[in-house]
């Protein structure tokens, strides 16, 4: 007994150094730290790294600074800058690459600025000891993203220049270093700048060029080794920041290059996307901070009046700096209050790259110990304010969101979206969920419905269970990607009354089909199911052959017909192309008339949704197929239909989707067809209805008399 008390209390014996104890104690802290001081209403990064202060070397010195501790909080770094690039909006970021770049050289040139002066004059340093202490204050580390991404602002614009300008303000910051190191050193001459010039060339070749290529391919191969993609992503990701370090820069822009080279194969909505978030987010990021928190060495304070002084210098010049980056851009921008305190939150904390410039300077003997204990107080003071200001004005972008209201008024659209998923092939059903998951609006509290019509016979109920165990396989495929969905099966005659009657029993908005199979002609005689659809329900409907993986599509040609502006469902299929545009991170091409064109325009105007878009004159609907030489194999073609007596309705609209599929064999096609009428009648459209109603029976006679003449002229020709 005594010997297990012993032992017991070996194990105990500080600092810890059993793994199974220590990992179990970080991951006690990262479970505990959030929950205990939200209810004091400070965000969960603080309470990472105050632990990590208590428990670190200069605290009661629970763990040591290990190379297990290093190995991760090394992940967790390189982690928060690739999902910054991932999750870095392309579109947004190409929109504003100008603003990237000014708000870049306001958040390095202005520290730098206020720095040298304060480092050289003030504090008496020379000159390469002022010049990389205030370099490290143009640095700035994106430890507040989580809470961006937590509050769903990342799309954001200030958001997005913000992180543009960290790449570009840390990648100058460490050019510096390396050209302060290399002047101490005497080596700062010709082949200097040749070998940084090459070493950079040839990284950005290999992460712009060869990487995205590979891992399109990867993909494409292992379409089905679900697993095998994350273990790919997180390969790629620490192969650029070694490639990175031997270009000559720093780990954290590699990592942050491989998100950027990445972000069009992996979609925000995706299945993929989630798991690196969730693990990241649960486990790396948070072992970043805590090992953040155990460098802080709170004594130094203490340690005399010099050091208090140098370390209340640095944290008042660093702050106050990039405050000043972030007004200028406000100013400059147009900004709201909002904005600018977001921007300032993000690009006010320091941590990796202040920690590589000042640890390298130190081992350099360029900077000395005061520097160094006061850049440690620093980078605690800079999360701390960072993660106060960043949350803070998250919370009031959120609140300026809901409270807008559009003139395209979509707020019952976010709030009541349903879309129904009726299967017919189960064999097309996970590429067509992919799209249905792309295409949803993340503030819908409705599920994706999947519904499954059981013929009407002696074998329904049998075929029910059957129809349901097949559906829950595609429940856990929607639920990867957090997206809810519910399972559905009915029974009834014909696959067409069943989808009808629970589009209305569960108030669905958005019906989306499969292509339809070949079919005879008794089958056109009676009817065709999607053709019963369209006509007994007036749901936006989307007709969906998708040939490709939804991440290889390069471009989304949209083909729009006259007055399709004006049909109810018009913002609709437009909101939800411009989603999958932004998934996507690709261009979307729109072909109509001016009008159209306008209207669209107008749309994403109001909407604020902002996508990567061009606009075609295109009227020759006679002759279609003039489109094709502005279609690749790798596009997504979208044809906006119309139902009959529709404002935008053209009798060549009804052969359009025969000729797609005869002539875009290879590509995925999407055919829409908008809600014609709305909820209640609409005067404008009153006409139109007793039209449609008047000529209904005629259309049909009409349809029928041809198919009954096409048999007889095949039998005299036999």
């Amino acid at each position: 007994m005594t010997d297990f008390f012993t032992h017991l209390r070996h194990e105990f014996e500080l600092p810890l150094e059993n793994p199974v104890l220590v990992f179990s104690l970080i991951l006690f802290i990262i479970l505990l730290s959030p929950i205990l001081l939200r209810k004091l209403n400070i965000p969960g990064i603080i309470g990472l790294i105050i632990a990590g202060v208590i428990i670190g070397p200069h605290g009661l010195y629970v763990l040591e600074k290990n190379s297990a501790v290093d190995l991760f909080s090394t992940i967790g770094l390189l982690y928060i800058m690739f999902i910054a690039g991932l999750e870095l909006d392309l579109n947004e970021f190409k929109a504003n690459r100008n603003k990237s770049l000014l708000f870049g050289f306001f958040t390095f040139i202005i520290p730098l600025s206020i720095g040298f002066p304060v480092c050289h004059y003030l504090l008496g340093y020379n000159f390469n000891t002022s010049l990389l202490t205030a370099s490290m204050f143009a640095t700035h580390t994106l430890v507040a993203y989580p809470i961006v991404s937590k509050f769903g602002v990342s799309k954001n614009q200030a958001v997005a220049i913000t992180v543009g300008g960290t790449i570009l303000t840390d990648t100058a910051v460490l050019i510096i270093l390396a050209v302060i190191i290399g002047s101490s050193q005497g080596s700062l001459n010709q082949d200097f700048w040749i070998r940084l010039g090459v070493s950079l060339a040839i990284f950005t070749a290999i992460m712009f060029i060869i990487i995205p290529r590979f891992a399109k391919w990867f993909f494409q191969k292992l379409e089905s080794e679900k697993h095998s993609h994350y273990i790919f992503v997180l390969s790629i990701v620490f192969f650029a920041a070694f490639l990175a370090e031997v270009a000559g820069v720093e780990a954290i822009i590699g990592a942050f290059v491989a998100g950027l080279a990445l972000n069009k194969l992996i979609p925000h909505s995706s299945a993929l996307m989630n798991r690196i978030e969730f693990i990241g987010n649960s486990l790396f990021i948070p072992f970043f901070l805590i090992s953040v928190g155990m460098i802080v060495d709170i004594s130094v304070i203490l340690s005399g009046p010099t050091a208090l002084i140098v370390a209340g210098t640095l944290s008042v010049v660093a702050i106050f700096g990039k405050w000043l980056a972030a007004l200028f851009t406000q100013l400059v921008f147009k900004y709201t209050g909002a904005q600018r305190q977001l921007i300032f939150g993000l690009s006010s904390a320091h941590a990796a790259a202040t920690l590589a410039v000042i640890l390298v300077g130190y081992e350099a003997k360029i900077i000395d110990e005061n520097i160094l204990n006061g850049t440690i107080i620093l980078i605690l003071v800079t999360c701390i304010v960072a993660s106060f200001a960043t949350e803070k004005a998250a919370k009031k972008i959120v609140i300026e969101a809901d409270g807008e209201v559009s003139t395209v008024t979509q707020t019952a659209l976010l709030n009541t979206e349903h879309i129904l998923l009726p299967v017919a092939n189960f064999a097309n059903i996970s590429k067509i969920l992919d799209f249905a998951i792309l295409i949803k609006d993340k503030k819908s509290a409705n599920p994706v419905s999947i519904l499954s019509v059981v013929s009407n016979d002696t074998e329904a109920e049998k075929n029910i269970i059957k129809a349901r165990e097949k559906l829950e396989n595609y429940v856990m495929q929607a639920s990867a990607s957090e997206v809810k969905v519910n399972v559905l099966t009915t029974i009834d005659f014909n696959a067409a009354s069943g989808i009808n009657r629970i589009s209305r029993e569960i108030m669905a908005d958005t019906i989306v089909l499969g292509w339809p199979q070949k079919i005879g002609i008794i089958d056109k005689l009676i009817g065709e199911n999607i053709d019963s659809i369209l006509s007994n329900t007036d749901k936006t409907t989307f007709i969906c052959y998708i040939e490709n993986p939804m991440v290889q599509h390069k471009q989304i040609i949209v083909a729009a017909p006259p007055f399709s502006e004006f049909e109810n469902g018009f913002g609709m299929w437009l909101s939800k192309l411009a989603a999958l545009s932004q998934e996507l991170s690709i261009t979307m091409k729109v072909f109509a008339n001016d009008a159209t064109h306008k209207a669209i325009k107008r749309y994403l105007d109001e909407s604020k949704i902002n996508i990567s878009i061009q606009f075609e004159l295109f009227s020759e609907w006679d002759d279609f197929l003039i489109l094709s030489r502005n279609i690749d194999k790798d596009d997504l073609f979208v044809l906006v239909s119309a139902r009959k007596g529709a404002a935008s309705y053209l009798s060549v609209l009804d052969q359009l989707p025969t000729k797609i599929e005869k002539y875009f064999p290879n590509n995925s096609k999407l055919v829409i067809y908008p809600q014609q009428f709305g909820d209640g009648s609409n005067s404008q459209y009153d006409d139109m209805i007793s039209t449609d109603t008047l000529n209904k029976g005629i259309n049909v006679a009409q349809k029928i008399g041809k198919e009954i003449s096409s048999i007889f002229t095949k039998k005299e020709t036999d």
